[in-house]
């Protein structure tokens, strides 16, 4: 089986592990527009969306105050509104894009 297209993709340190190994599993892209980074995850079709984002979070904005409402995380640009759900249930395949983004968003200057 061929990676994903964003698996090739440039992302800032190596992949987030959240699969068992020998489990089935999908890569997932998370962008956070306000670092201009993005993070890759490897991560179980039943992990819970909020750990996804959590974990994206700690990699992508360290040292920040990590508030569950703090921060919106959208699918095919649509927010993902029951973080609790599994990835395959909020609709996420492999490959897909995750933006992980301030609730208030600010200008930029």
């Amino acid at each position: 089986m061929t990676e994903p297209f964003v698996a090739q993709l440039r992302t800032r340190g190596d992949t987030i592990e959240l699969a068992s190994p020998g489990g089935p599993a999908i890569t997932v892209r998370v962008e956070m527009p306000e670092v201009w980074d993005a993070v890759r995850v490897h991560a179980s079709p039943d992990e819970r969306v909020v750990n996804v984002k959590l974990r994206a979070l700690e990699r992508l904005y360290p040292g920040s105050e990590l508030h569950d409402d703090a921060y919106v995380l959208k699918l095919n640009g649509w927010e993902v509104l029951d973080e609790s759900a599994s990835l395959a249930a909020a609709g996420a395949v492999d490959g897909s894009i995750f933006l992980v983004t301030n609730r208030k968003r600010r200008p930029v200057r």
